[in-house]
């Protein structure tokens, strides 16, 4: 017989406890803890559940082979994340901010896969709102797949009972936050809702071989919604990110158990769905006709990838006696440290002004080679002087004003000899084992800060 108790639940890593706590002993966060009513099963019920499922030990080489083709969701940008395409029998999780086109990119992908049953279970739209984006979706306006079915539905015994009745060979739920179960009488979205409906899904996936496509809403913070215990449940966790203001949208693999999580994929989201972006750097670089002074062009790599970027900057003089230290796209504590080398090393006086700092296209880049591209930009528009339009910069700075070496420079360099620059300044560490003559684009190897300064405005 089950019985109810109330419980307090971390929301971010599950943690139970059965009075409230201000800290977490777990993850250690503050203010986390949610009261929860949970079913306890008694003993007798466990016993019965164990001895159903027997298990046994067995040798790792009497263990059946277990590969198995992927599925292709016939985007090759979704397919580089995947690491190949769809597992048969995972369970993944895609997480962004709303609005930024998890639905989109879930029903487009679900309407390219025509040879495939696919159960599309709507708990947020009704089917008639699905059909509207499906037909604006549709290539050619042709009809959608008549394999694809649509459920509004977010009971999960109900959802399971469908998936049992019609067999597809994938499910996608939207979203994990609106699926309840009768179980728990807990509302949904809540702790206890979120991880038993998760842990359903993942016996679901398990036991048929059926991969299951979860989109989870996130935080104020970012994060997604939900325990935890929800992302170590689940196979694979995609993030979809960008600036709803600008066109480009990128898909991050935070989790993957079946590939690398350095890959990623990039769209551009326009009137009739989201387009892949087959050469960022081509479509990011479009817009530089004119040679104006603050902007320098930084070889980027994301995941095994090279991106080129363009940094752009505005150095002013401090109006209101405070200057001011703002940054998209770049970590604003990283900008502060490379200011205070600038100003230490090169002998720039930066402290009484105004520093602004934007990555073009709406991007974020982590890279540590952006920092000398930052450099060049800062400098140049401190000087009002343009850098060089031909010339791309891939180098890391550190505090004693020194060049460092960065990854993968020769793809970096190849991909900046066929995007047409002429110029590359790298550290000079990188250049070392590197053949100068077998690239068609100069490489100037530079190992102080201020080797890169006369190099760029001598």
């Amino acid at each position: 017989m089950a019985k109810q108790r109330n419980y307090f639940l971390c929301r971010e890593c599950g943690y139970q406890s059965s009075s409230w706590l201000g800290r977490c002993p777990e993850c250690g966060r503050f203010g986390t803890f949610d009261e929860e009513v949970v079913e306890t099963t008694s003993s007798q019920s466990h016993s019965h559940s164990a001895s159903q499922s027997p298990s046994a030990p067995i040798l790792l080489q009497q263990v059946p082979d277990g590969q198995s083709p992927r599925m292709s969701t016939r985007c090759d940008e979704f397919d580089r994340v995947l690491g190949g395409g769809i597992v048969p029998g995972s369970l993944l999780l895609l997480g962004g901010d709303p609005g930024i086109g998890k639905s989109t990119l879930l029903l487009q992908t679900a309407l390219a896969m025509r040879d495939l049953r696919i159960l599309y279970v709507s708990g947020e739209e009704s089917a008639q709102q699905i059909k509207m984006r499906a037909d604006r979706l549709s290539d050619d306006r042709q009809p959608s797949s008549s394999d694809l079915y649509l459920l509004t539905e977010t009971d999960v015994q109900r959802i399971l009972q469908q998936v049992d009745a019609l067999r597809p060979d994938l499910l996608v739920v939207d979203s994990i936050q609106t699926v309840t179960s009768d179980d728990l009488p807990s509302p949904a979205g809540s702790v206890a809702q979120i991880r038993h409906c998760s842990t359903l899904f993942q016996q679901l996936a398990k036991t048929t071989s059926i991969p299951v496509l979860l989109i989870g809403h996130i935080t104020k913070d970012g994060t997604l919604a939900g325990p935890k215990v929800m992302e170590h449940i689940v196979d694979a966790v995609l993030q979809f990110e960008g600036d709803r203001q600008h066109g480009f949208r990128i898909l991050r693999a935070l989790k993957n158990r079946f590939g690398a999580t350095s890959e990623i994929g990039i769209f551009e989201m326009r009137a009739d769905g989201l387009h892949q972006v087959q050469n960022p750097s081509a479509t990011l670089l479009s817009q530089r006709d004119e040679t104006l002074s603050g902007t320098a062009v930084c070889a980027t790599l994301e995941g095994a990838r090279p991106i080129f970027i363009e940094v752009q900057s505005l150095v002013s003089s401090a109006v209101y006696g405070t200057p001011q230290r703002n940054a998209s796209g770049f970590d604003l504590r990283r900008l502060n440290l490379l200011l205070a080398v600038f100003e230490k090393r090169c002998g720039f006086k930066l402290g009484a002004k105004d520093v602004f700092l934007n990555i073009a296209g709406g991007l974020r880049v982590t890279d540590p080679a952006i920092d000398l591209a930052v450099a060049a930009a800062v400098l140049s528009s401190n000087v009002d002087i343009p850098v060089p339009p031909n010339t791309c910069l891939a180098a890391e700075i550190g505090l004693s004003g020194e060049v460092r070496p960065v990854a993968r420079v020769e793809q970096r360099i190849a991909e900046a000899a066929r995007l047409g620059f002429k110029r590359i300044i790298i550290s000079k560490y990188n250049a070392r084992g590197l053949d100068l003559r077998r690239y068609k684009i100069e490489i100037v190897p530079v190992s102080l800060v201020e080797e890169a300064v006369r190099a760029l405005f001598a």
